[in-house]
């Protein structure tokens, strides 16, 4: 759901089919760009003309999609699908200038008389997740994804000649290698926060922020400069329900990557893309309520304020953490990141401060007065994931976890990194996946907690696909290979 400020408040901004059909005259659209996404994260769209947008299309849907072009989604012989606009989505596009564009986020539906929600459309699995939620007893969830990226003046890179060598190259004129800083570049891992002019893209986020707010009702808190240079960026957007707060980073990852390129430069969400610097992560916060209560807040937990409540959700997410780490970070690249010594959590552990945890709780307050802040924030997931599958498992992992009564045991409130091999063991700590492979691998062995909500079809075509990329880069040299190796 979309929201807006009025008079400095927070107010939903709800569309009816109706009030769409209206703001479509009103705001002069000549086109509408019906946006869906794929099985792997990946936005899609078609579009179409306003004039042939009928409201019956909200409730009949759209037959826009053959569904056996969309990797992940149905063979050529079931491929005929049908895209149903949310009207609740509706936003205008304003770096689309010549022709003015409205937005709708669909949901995807099977073809044929039935038309039920296609069992592999991740919106309509983020929804099912919504539903399972409420019968297990819990009638609101909250999601607070915490997208970082990196903006680059140029990617260059040549993969097409394997033979004679592979190669990438990235401008920033914030970066140390680069001749246009004038003496502002940032240091690796030093660009948390600086002041211009080292930080040269307050005003490209001004304008994403903007956006954001205005044009697609998605509520940003702050925005700044993350830790690594070249132009790593973090824009902090409202907490939502698990729909609406996928809807929002799949929109928020649209709206930063066309304002880059708008300003001839290029923002990417690959997790890892430059070498001995810190990664992008989406630190997913969560929490589960009842009739407008935060069931994972508890006064009588000196620690943390945490109820057991909680306890039991963070003990699933712990248990099922090399499982999860397939779909929350599904790319061979999601594992440069996961490395001991750049923030990124590689050890299954929690804590309340503790950033080489998996979980951690956030305590910046404490009391009654603050209790709607009470969250588990899941350090793990990158923004190369699919915001809606991400949520799902996370979802199914946690409600796994209170069922059956896995509690998240002790904080660990030492630094992982610097535990000696022995002293982890002493105190049960294991790792993450280091490779995409193990991740997959320990997803095969690891999904029954998942059921509820994806079924075998979906998880299968998931390590189809992961097993797919992993053999796309482990038979391909590496760059440093070379010099490691090509005098052996």
């Amino acid at each position: 759901m979309p929201y807006k400020l009025i008079d400095g408040k927070i107010a939903p901004l709800t569309f009816t089919a109706e009030e769409v059909m209206k703001r479509l005259k009103e705001d002069k659209i000549k086109f509408i760009d019906l946006q869906f996404t794929g099985l792997f994260g990946r936005f899609h769209h078609t579009t179409m003309d306003a004039k042939m947008f009928r409201i019956e299309d909200f409730a009949d849907g759209l037959p826009k999609v053959d569904g056996s072009s969309i990797r992940g989604f149905t063979e050529i012989h079931e491929s005929d699908l049908i895209i149903r606009p949310d009207p609740a989505t509706y936003a205008t596009i304003p770096w689309i200038e010549q022709a003015p564009t409205a937005r709708l986020i669909c949901d995807i539906l099977s073809g044929g008389s039935k038309r039920d929600i296609f069992p592999r459309d991740p919106r309509g699995l983020a929804k099912k997740a919504e539903r399972y939620c409420g019968e297990q007893g819990y009638d609101t969830s909250y999601w607070g994804p915490e997208v970082e990226f990196f903006v680059f003046d140029k990617l260059e890179v040549n993969t097409m000649t394997p033979y004679q060598g592979q190669s990438y190259h990235i401008t920033s004129r914030e970066a140390p290698w680069s001749s246009d800083n004038v003496g502002y570049a940032l240091r690796l891992k030093d660009g948390y926060l600086p002041s211009a002019p080292g930080d040269t893209l307050m005003e490209y986020r001004n304008q994403c922020v903007d956006v954001l707010t205005n044009n697609f009702g998605i509520v940003c808190d702050a925005h700044h400069h993350e830790v690594a240079t070249a132009g790593q960026c973090e824009i902090d957007i409202r907490f939502d329900t698990l729909v609406n707060a996928a809807d929002s980073v799949q929109s928020y990852k649209y709206i930063v990557k066309n304002i880059a390129q708008k300003r001839n430069m290029m923002a990417t969400m690959m997790p890892k893309p430059i070498a001995l610097d810190n990664g992008s992560g989406m630190h997913v916060n969560v929490s589960l309520w009842n009739k407008g209560k935060n069931l994972f807040y508890d006064p009588d937990d000196d620690y943390a304020e945490m109820s057991q409540t909680a306890r039991y959700f963070g003990g699933g997410i712990m248990e099922h953490a090399q499982a999860l780490a397939s779909i929350v970070a599904p790319t061979t690249n999601s594992y440069r990141r996961l490395v001991p010594g750049y923030e990124a959590p590689v050890y299954v552990a929690w804590s309340t401060g503790n950033r080489s945890a998996i979980i951690r709780i956030p305590a910046h307050y404490k009391g009654q007065k603050f209790s709607a802040m009470k969250r588990i924030e899941f350090r793990a997931p990158d923004p190369s994931c699919n915001p809606y599958l991400a949520f799902c498992a996370i979802m199914a992992a946690g409600l796994d976890g209170i069922r059956k009564k896995r509690d998240i045991g002790d904080p660990v409130k030492e630094d992982i990194f610097k535990m000696t091999p022995k002293r982890r063991r002493e105190l049960g700590i294991t790792q993450l996946p280091a490779s995409l492979r193990q991740a997959y691998e320990a997803l095969e062995s690891d999904s029954a907690f998942l059921k509820p909500i994806l079924d075998d079809e979906t998880i299968e075509k998931i390590i189809e696909h992961e097993e797919r990329e992993n053999v796309e880069v482990s038979v391909r040299p590496h760059p440093h290979e070379f010099a490691l190796y090509a005098d052996v």
